[in-house]
């Protein structure tokens, strides 16, 4: 059967700190972010970002659509929404294959 291992923010800023001699939790924590803040701008703001070998993030416009309530089945409009899309790196494309 299958393993899931999920990494979540507490995991990933373990990780920084295993891995930069001298940092502590809290400033991991605060790098980590940091991070977080400036691809959320990046993203509003120009509406693509990219960390090489990473991936890239851009913004994307999903208009409005028809759909159904599964409870009532009663037709309803879903509201247009800005979303963000992920394209990974070949480098990241390569360290799962």
């Amino acid at each position: 059967f299958i393993t899931q291992i999920t990494m979540g923010k507490s995991e990933i800023v373990d990780a920084i700190v295993a891995n930069v001699e001298g940092l502590t939790k809290k400033q991991a924590g605060d790098a980590f972010d940091a991070v977080v803040t400036a691809i959320g701008s990046g993203i509003n703001g120009e509406g693509w970002v990219a960390l090489p070998g990473f991936g890239s993030f851009t913004k994307s416009n999903r208009p409005a659509r028809d759909g159904r309530n599964p409870s009532t089945g009663e037709k309803i409009t879903i509201a247009a929404k800005n979303v963000v899309k992920f394209k990974a790196g070949k480098a990241l494309n390569d360290s799962i294959n």
